[in-house]
């Protein structure tokens, strides 16, 4: 060999080459009309092909992959387009797993659904994607009905705001002297003007003696033009608005069947029965206050039977955060770790990078948050004004830097509380205000003086 030979074979790059975990592994890019799905080139002298969206053709992508021996299947979180195809492959045996459209993204490149397919593939059987978080069967029905209720809850707000724009366009008031024209006096007042009074003296009987303001405020408020087609748009909004008020009664119980079988499941079968006045007396759960948009059924009694233990009794949680948390996490925790990992998951704590041994940045990423998150968000935003150590905690960290700081550690502390309490099956034990006062001056003290000690050293 000559020198020009050794210094060409010297300077040739050495190839990559990347280790095959799931030999048996395929790979699909979802879509609307049309799934392809790959395979490696050993199982199959056309390993890319292209199927329909129907029922006949999700059978026909697992007939195809029992055929070519595939076991584990890996496929994009496209829409609603995956779940019909997930369901059926499950059913065959498959090991699927779903990963977030973000950790596939494609080389640069020219790029079509073939080459998202098998670079999925590839991914796939080199153990590189990591499965999305996927609850079972029985915590997928709540889910949807929860979602469900979540989405009729904003169709009733809509309609009451409609009748609210049709009230002020006929110079009616009522929304000045009242809080919610849904409440008793002003659910009676507008169904008085339906059916066609007028007269603002009348008015009066239907209200409320919890009602601050006077009777000469309420008729100024309700002394109006009195236009008909305002009055054709407050009926029918009025009556969209009890039409979806029924459809959430319905969905309640839905939802109420659904906890019972979860109660059953952690039971084994066996629903216990209401625990007796004696056991009441030695630990009274903290009342919390329902407000109008809570299911009626008594939620908090299932949740402790499904749990095991109170997560009501959590400051900020109420009994519609806990059943949206529940729907969106499950019962079984343990899929997540550590707390760290929960956290990580519900956005609830910075991305940290690191390069060179330094971090280079730390902030919390910027997506919309998920149903949990977002619930724990509102739990936290509803501590601001709360005499408890967690509203101290939110309130100190409000000054440190900002309202949405705060929102977002306090709910990473409040979620972390959840989690210990659903895995290691512990109760809720809050810390006295002072006493968390005191143990935090205590710890700055602490850390003053070690600053101190150290600027010592350097003097």
């Amino acid at each position: 060999m000559n020198d020009k030979q050794h210094s060409k074979k010297k300077h040739q790059p050495a190839v990559v080459t990347m280790t095959v975990v799931n030999p048996d592994a395929a790979g699909i890019d979802v879509a609307a009309a049309m799934h392809v799905v790959a395979v490696g080139p050993d199982r199959d002298p056309n390993p890319v092909r292209e199927f329909g969206a129907f029922t006949e053709d999700l059978y026909k992508i697992a007939d195809w992959l029992q055929a070519c021996k595939i076991a584990t299947v890996a496929m994009e979180s496209t829409g609603v387009y995956w779940r019909q195809l997930y369901l059926v492959l499950t059913e065959r045996g498959f090991d699927v797993v779903l990963v977030n459209a973000k950790h596939v993204k494609n080389v640069t490149g020219r790029k079509t659904d073939q080459s998202d397919a098998q670079w999925i593939q590839k991914l796939h059987s080199c153990g590189l994607l990591q499965g999305s978080f996927l609850p079972d069967d029985g915590i997928s029905i709540l889910r949807t009905y929860v979602r469900h209720r979540s989405s009729l809850l904003k169709d009733s707000s809509k309609y009451v705001l409609r009748m609210q724009k049709a009230m002020e366009l006929m110079n009616i008031k009522l929304a000045e002297v009242i809080n919610d024209i849904m409440g008793k006096t002003g659910r009676e007042i507008v169904e008085a003007i339906i059916r066609g009074e007028r007269k603002p003296e009348n008015f009066l009987r239907y209200v409320d003696r919890r009602i601050k303001a006077d009777s000469a405020t309420i008729m100024k408020s309700l002394t109006g033009n009195w236009r008909a087609e305002q009055v054709f748009l407050l009926q029918e909004n009025f009556e969209l608005y009890k039409y979806v008020q029924e459809r959430i009664r319905r969905c309640d119980e839905e939802i109420e069947k659904s906890l019972q079988l979860l109660a059953a499941i952690a039971n084994e079968g066996v629903i216990e029965a209401a625990p007796a006045d004696n056991d009441l007396k030695k630990k009274k759960p903290t009342k919390k206050k329902k407000s109008k948009n809570h299911p009626e059924f008594n939620v908090r009694q299932y949740l402790k039977k499904i749990h095991g233990v109170d997560v009501i009794e959590i400051f900020g949680i109420s009994e519609s955060t806990a059943l949206t948390i529940l729907s969106e996490t499950g019962t079984d925790l343990s899929k997540w770790e550590h707390e760290d990992k929960f956290v990580s998951w519900l956005n609830l704590c910075p991305n940290n990078k690191i390069s060179g041994g330094k971090l280079i940045s730390s902030k919390v990423l910027k997506r919309k948050p998920g149903l949990a998150s977002e619930a724990f968000r509102m739990a936290a935003n509803g501590l601001q004004r709360s005499d408890n150590w967690l509203g101290d905690y939110f309130r100190r960290m409000k000054s440190k830097g900002g309202n949405k700081f705060a929102i977002i550690a306090t709910a990473r502390k409040i979620a972390i509380i959840y989690y210990k309490m659903i895995k290691e099956k512990i109760e809720f034990m809050p810390v006295e205000v002072e006493a968390y006062r005191k143990l935090h001056n205590e710890n700055k003290i602490k850390y003053l003086e070690k600053k101190l000690a150290k600027l010592r050293e350097v003097a």
